[in-house]
This record gives structure tokens, C-alpha cells and sequence, in this order.
């Protein structure tokens, strides 16, 4: 991260912890005008460093209370096997996350569903159509960190 200052990570550093500041609140904590600001942000756009902007959900407010991380080994490792697997979890919307992890497994999914009876569903949804070796499922009893910023300045 050598091509940014310590501005862009002062930047970097409040938009993640509080995606609604105005450009003018951002501009006046890190010591820019607006005008400057917006250009630190649209070439951060542009790098693809900034992604988007989001607002927050309270899973639990709306049923969501499960919380599951599957763990998926496969015998298959060429490209176009995990190219397809990768489409076909993609398109099960309860998993919010997947990762190819090294190691005892090849993949990590982090679900987040309606109880048991949903994470049921996303299962039988998961194992359906591909070859998999080995799945297993870790339920999630407690969050105790959950969206931490990420440390722009280590």
C-alpha cells in the first residue's frame, strides 16, 4: 500500500467506520477541501480500494439467527471444477462469504439462515450437482467480533 499517504488512510480509515459521514465531515477531519477530497476518493474509486456503499443489517432482527461456517473439501481441484463450484454457490444467497483456504480444507462458507430448518435448505442446496468429498458445518453460538475496520495505517 506504498502508493498512499497517510491522508488516504485517514480517509480510508473514517469511511469505514462510519459510511455516512459527509464528504464535508471527512474533508474537515483529515484537513482537505472538498474539492481535493472528492479527487482522493474518486482515484481510491478508481484503484478499486473504496467498493461500494453499504448500510449495516441486524441479522437477528430479521430472523437471520444462524450462523454457520462450512467447511468443503473436494477431490477436484482443476480450474474449471472450482470456476463452476464458485457459480454454483454464488447463486445460493445465504452464503455471504466464500474462501479457498489452505490446509485440511479446500473451502470456507459463511452462512447466515433462518435456524436449522434453513441452514437444512443451503445444504441440500450446496451438495446438490457437485462432487464433493467431505462436508461439515461449524454453528456459530456467539459473535463476539463481527466487522472490524480494517488497520489502514499497519
Amino acid at each position: 500500500m506504498s502508493k498512499f499517504d497517510n491522508i488516504d488512510r485517514k480517509i480510508l480509515d473514517l469511511v469505514q467506520r462510519d459510511g455516512g459521514l459527509s464528504q464535508r465531515d471527512i474533508a474537515e477531519r483529515v484537513g482537505l477541501s472538498q474539492n481535493a477530497l472528492w479527487r482522493r476518493l474518486k482515484r481510491l474509486e478508481e484503484d478499486e480500494v473504496l467498493q461500494g456503499a453499504r448500510m449495516r443489517i441486524d441479522a437477528a432482527k430479521l430472523g437471520l439467527d444462524l450462523t454457520v461456517f462450512v467447511m468443503v473439501r473436494t477431490r477436484n481441484h482443476s480450474t474449471e471444477w472450482a470456476e463452476g463450484f464458485r457459480a454454483h454457490v454464488a447463486r445460493i444467497p445465504q452464503v455471504c462469504e466464500m474462501h479457498r483456504i489452505g490446509g485440511d480444507w479446500d473451502y470456507m462458507l459463511k452462512i447466515v439462515t433462518h435456524g436449522m430448518a434453513g441452514y437444512d435448505t443451503v445444504y441440500r442446496r450446496l451438495t446438490t450437482g457437485f462432487e464433493l468429498d467431505t462436508v461439515t458445518g461449524y454453528f456459530a453460538m456467539e459473535t463476539m467480533l463481527d466487522d472490524r475496520p480494517l488497520d489502514v495505517f499497519g
